[in-house]
């Protein structure tokens, strides 16, 4: 299944999405996902620095990019940009 995800859009989980992407599961808190739960396509600490499908509490946007972060992801690089 090739699906194409915008990085500011909110996604509910539907079977599909959960077909597809449970097996990992969120990149962020590692838990699975569930029918019914709203997820995010999100930049974060991968090695590949591919988006990954996380939940959206587990997310941060960045009005300035208009793109999700993982959040700790979002937060150490704000650190490191104020050092």
């Amino acid at each position: 299944m090739n699906k194409t995800f915008k990085s500011k859009t909110k996604y509910i989980v539907t079977l599909d999405i959960l077909n597809t992407y449970n097996k990992e599961g969120c990149a962020a808190c590692k838990q699975k996902f569930n029918l019914g739960d709203t997820v995010v396509m999100a930049c974060g600490p991968w090695p590949d620095d591919c988006s990954r499908l996380i939940h959206e509490n587990e997310a941060i946007f960045d009005k300035n990019t208009h793109t999700y972060f993982e959040r700790q992801h979002y937060l150490n690089m704000k650190s490191e940009a104020a050092n």
